[in-house]
């Protein structure tokens, strides 16, 4: 019998103390894949917006996470319980715009 995937719900803290979510993710969801979510969903009116996934950090436990890891391994070992199972993480979010090579 496979064992069934973890489900986790994260809450992303913006650069200006707003929160995006809780979404809910398996534990075998990658950063990058998260990464996406937070740009397709960036909230209008923001004065700092990225242009890319390149441009958004993903910070949980004050380590920035790399994008080819899964939840699952960046998950802390004291992460709350949502009820039924399920873990809640806040993970914040920093915006570093790509510098441009002077001439």
């Amino acid at each position: 019998m496979p064992e069934e995937e973890e489900s986790i719900d994260i809450k992303f803290r913006l650069y200006d103390g707003s929160d995006m979510g809780p979404f809910r993710y398996s534990s075998a969801s990658t950063i990058d894949c998260l990464k996406q979510r937070v740009l397709s969903d960036w909230p209008k009116g923001k004065t700092l917006v990225p242009k890319g996934i390149n441009e958004v950090k993903l910070i949980s436990s004050g380590k920035i996470l790399e994008n080819n890891k899964t939840v699952a391994q960046c998950k802390t070992p004291f992460g709350e319980v949502a009820g039924g199972g399920v873990t809640l993480m806040l993970m914040h979010v920093v915006v570093q715009p790509c510098l441009s090579k002077a001439k």
